[in-house]
């Protein structure tokens, strides 16, 4: 059986994750503002004497500025320029931290020792600045009382905010049986 090349997880279709940058032939626009390989000022030029001077140096045309009227090219090494470029996308990816929403589940007849520990584990979650979705889950006749579980999700968050600054992503909210709030540490 033939597998359609739509359903082979995307391959043709993947956008590229950071800017797309034109060299040489590639280069759009009729005139380009050229910058030599030190930094200097050449001129405003058209494109094929713009490329023919990159080639003569010994360098490639790239255009690092696209949306400069006229855009800004400048003679550099295009595999080095691209590879350092990547690089700088490979540290801000590693440096960037990912906020994950962690879910702790309370009860309306919880007692006072699984409480403490479900603060503490609260506790280390907003230290590791993630985001915590608080839910208290209403079984048959507690569904009739639901201001007790706003009380208590109330209660649990003014202890939080005791030893942290917390804010309200989510205000307390029920859905059907469920009552529950997000909330985060604000820096």
């Amino acid at each position: 059986m033939r597998i359609h090349h739509r359903r082979r997880g995307g391959q043709y279709h993947k956008k590229p994750e950071g800017p797309v940058y034109r060299a040489n032939e590639q280069i759009i626009a009729p005139e380009v503002r050229v910058i030599d390989e030190e930094g200097g000022a050449i001129g405003i030029m058209p494109v094929p004497e713009a490329v023919a001077l990159a080639r003569e140096r010994g360098y490639d045309l790239v255009e690092v500025f696209p949306k400069a009227s006229p855009p800004v090219c400048k003679l550099l090494d295009f595999g080095q320029f691209k590879y350092q470029k990547e690089k700088e996308q490979r540290l801000q990816k590693a440096h960037a931290k990912k906020v994950d929403t962690k879910g702790i589940r309370l009860s309306v007849k919880m007692g006072t020792h699984d409480l403490d520990i479900r603060k503490r584990q609260a506790e280390g979650f907003l230290e590791d600045g993630d985001k915590i979705k608080i839910e208290i889950r209403l079984r048959g006749r507690e569904k009739e009382h639901g201001e007790i579980a706003y009380q208590r999700i109330q209660e649990f968050i003014q202890h939080l905010s005791i030893k942290y600054t917390v804010g309200m992503e989510q205000a307390i909210t029920r859905n059907q049986g469920n009552v529950s709030a997000i909330i985060a540490r604000k820096s």
